[in-house]
């Protein structure tokens, strides 16, 4: 299929039929994410692979029960860092150093502009950046999950709070943001699954400026 084509043919899946998820997929899918732009090259945030039987049915109350959670593969729980601070900022930037072969000071000036904004901010602020720079790379695994032929379901239906709690989200610094199962579509019980796509027509989506 085309990239358009595996758009199309992806949905919401409700409910999965529990078929195992190859890993190679599962890591294309976390590679792509991996690989998704991110303001500053800071990738905020981390993605947590769950993938043990007895840990989903635990997760799934605290995801109003929904059924995907048990019945998917795999679940990404995507967690945002709680705080950008000089630390974090400084941590990206000596892998970038490092990488590129530069020295220590060549990007300092781009580095302290980045440091200087974010102290004008709020911690709350910082996180909601955060947060927002995770669903580009939830976007991007959701695009490499339909190409791979693997369905996908985005979910905020969840208590982001026990679910941190639980999970001991706060000590390493992060908050969930949002999940994604993987998984494969049940043709039987899955209501969705012979619904035709409906999305806003181009005309109404999309505004050209003159």
């Amino acid at each position: 299929m085309s990239f358009l084509e595996s758009l199309r043919w992806r949905y919401a899946t409700k409910r999965m039929n529990g078929k195992k998820v190859p890993d190679e997929k599962v890591e294309i899918i976390l590679e792509a994410a991996r690989l998704a732009p991110s303001g500053g090259g800071l990738q905020p945030f981390n993605i947590l692979v769950v993938k043990n039987p007895e840990l989903l049915k635990k997760i799934q109350p605290i995801a109003n029960n929904q059924p995907q959670i048990t019945e998917a593969s795999h679940l990404l729980i995507f967690a945002a860092w709680d705080d950008i601070n000089d630390k974090h900022i400084d941590k990206v930037f000596d892998l970038i150093n490092k990488e590129r072969n530069h020295t220590v000071d060549a990007q300092d000036a781009y580095k302290n502009k980045l440091k200087g904004m974010f102290a004008a901010k709020t911690q709350e602020e910082r996180f909601q950046i955060a947060a927002r720079q995770t669903y580009i790379a939830l976007g991007i695994a959701i695009a490499a999950a339909a190409v791979e032929e693997v369905d996908a379901t985005p979910m905020e239906g969840f208590n982001n709070t026990e679910l941190d709690k639980f999970l001991g989200l706060k000590e390493k610094g992060l908050r969930s943001v949002t999940l994604l199962t993987l998984g494969y579509r049940d043709l039987v019980n899955d209501k969705l699954v012979h619904l035709k796509k409906v999305r806003r027509p181009k005309e109404e989506l999309v505004i050209e400026l003159d």
